[in-house]
């Protein structure tokens, strides 16, 4: 017969299903011990009383259980022997918990990622934290925590003031852990990185924590990922930004359904203007929300990195923020690849190239369009760049786009780039990738090299195999290179492997 206690507990939660944690909950806040209410097997070794409390045979009381020192009333000026002892103890209690899970204990960072924590193990865990008051970073991402978990470990952050990361990415959490987690960041008064990817309930529910944010917050890294947000939570977020005003990134990434709400939040990115990373890859942008973002984006002077991939119903309407792009004086990183750019954005982003003196990573790939158009982006790009990353996967290149990229290189101006991604280009011929790694040059940073093609194509590389060893050898740098799905006899292989021996050369290639 169920307990008065246990009764109720499930009236106060109405149709919410018990799970463990319920039980642990509700012990750990009662008024009985923590110690009485669980045997002592294998919790015991990391909860061992002190010897004056057994002396004195009374329990632990409420405020010790929700994590308050046992010396926090004693001078705090007197720094004694039993002090440095009883410190000792505390971290080799944390230190044997970590060995426990085979990670390495650290009085700054505790890394649990991963670890498949049980239900036991956050009891431990969460009683454990008072001891490590110097804790800056936790990771507890990819553990599926059990019910009630969140709103234990929260109880006893509190004793961790220095806390400036909290990882949390794909923790099952629930609708019920989104107040109790936002109430324990408003007691964070430090932290600076919230990950809170790939929690599914979080959509719909943004703003139970979304309106815990206060004014001044520390926050700078916010992630949500995969989190299934809405409309709505885009929304929540967006009156949010105005408090979280020292924001540097901000990831919604896969979240499909919140391009509606999305006009609202870019809106309010004016009270962000530290904000340097932002990205939007896959959420279902409208043309309402990237018009509304391109009357924003100039205000956003420190913004480095914007990636607006998988957006794909945004290719006429990006050209009027790519126009605006010009006008971010710190810009290195741009990623549109799969937005179905249009002839006029390309035309758009070429005009826009020879202002983003920083940019470092262009991402292009999965744009159809881009083919044949090649040569009019690039011409642009003759003056000294500091262009790394190109990559223009799948985009219909033609020989005429393979000469203008060898040509370039050939000149100089892409002297600093360190990875060209050429892959899914079946519509390169073979005689025009042959002229084009006879002529490319230049590239002496040049450290991966990706020329793969569709599986299935059954394409030979006999016709231009030998002008690929002769390039390899104007690649000082190159020590990756991509060949998915071309026919490469053993033979052929031999002659790569050849190279490498006859060169003191150590190219990895992928076939």
């Amino acid at each position: 017969m169920e307990s008065t206690d246990s009764k109720h507990h499930k009236k106060e939660n109405g149709k919410r299903s018990r799970s463990p944690f319920d039980l642990i909950v509700n012990q750990i806040w009662s008024n009985k011990s923590f110690v009485e209410r669980w045997p002592q097997s294998s919790v015991s070794r990391f909860f061992k009383q002190s010897e004056n409390s057994l002396k004195s045979g009374n329990s632990t009381s409420k405020n010790e259980l929700e994590g308050m020192s046992p010396d926090s009333e004693t001078d705090k000026n007197k720094h004694t022997l039993s002090d440095v002892e009883d410190t000792a103890g505390k971290w080799e209690q944390v230190a044997e918990f970590m060995d426990k899970l085979g990670k390495k204990p650290d009085h700054k960072c505790l890394n649990l990622n991963n670890c498949q924590l049980t239900t036991n193990d956050v009891v431990q865990f969460a009683a454990l934290l008072p001891n490590v008051p110097s804790l800056e970073e936790l990771d507890l991402s990819w553990n599926e925590l059990p019910g009630g978990a969140l709103k234990l470990l929260c109880s006893h952050l509190q004793h961790t003031p220095q806390l400036r990361v909290l990882e949390l990415a794909s923790c099952q959490l629930s609708r019920l852990d989104i107040p109790t987690l936002g109430d324990s960041v408003q007691l964070l008064v430090n932290i600076e990185k919230l990950d809170l990817s790939w929690n599914s309930e979080l959509g719909g529910n943004l703003s139970l924590f979304a309106q815990k944010l206060e004014m001044h917050s520390t926050l700078k890294i916010l992630k949500l990922v995969g989190c299934n947000l809405t409309a709505e939570d885009g929304v929540a977020l967006g009156k949010a930004l105005s408090v979280t005003t020292n924001l540097e990134v901000l990831d919604l990434s896969m979240n499909g359904s919140i391009g509606c709400g999305l006009a609202i939040l870019f809106q309010e990115l004016r009270h962000v203007p530290h904000l340097q990373v932002l990205k939007l890859r896959n959420c279902g942008l409208t043309q309402d929300s990237v018009q509304m973002l391109a009357q924003i984006i100039p205000l956003l002077k420190n913004l480095q990195v914007l990636n607006l991939a998988l957006n794909k119903n945004i290719g006429h309407t990006v050209k009027h923020l790519i126009a605006r792009i010009r006008f971010l004086p710190k810009f290195k990183n741009l990623n549109v690849s799969s937005c179905n750019l249009t002839k006029e954005s390309i035309v758009e982003l070429a005009d826009t190239l020879p202002h983003l003196t920083e940019l470092e990573t262009l991402d292009l790939s999965w744009n159809k369009s881009l083919g044949g158009n090649l040569g009019e982006l690039l011409q642009m790009l003759q003056n000294e760049t500091r262009l790394r990353v190109l990559k223009l996967c799948s985009c219909n290149l033609t020989g005429h786009d393979m000469a203008a990229l060898a040509s370039l290189s050939s000149a100089g101006f892409l002297s600093s780039l360190e990875m060209l991604h050429l892959t899914y280009n079946n519509t390169v011929d073979d005689q025009s990738w042959m002229m084009f790694l006879q002529e490319i040059n230049g590239l002496k940073l040049l450290s991966e090299l990706d020329i793969g093609i569709m599986p299935l194509s059954h394409r030979e590389c006999s016709l231009w195999l030998t002008d690929l060893l002769h390039a390899l050898s104007r690649f000082p740098s190159l020590v990756e290179l991509g060949m998915h799905h071309w026919v490469i006899t053993a033979s052929q292989r031999e002659r790569l492997a050849t190279f490498n021996k006859n060169n003191n050369r150590n190219i990895h290639f992928t076939y």
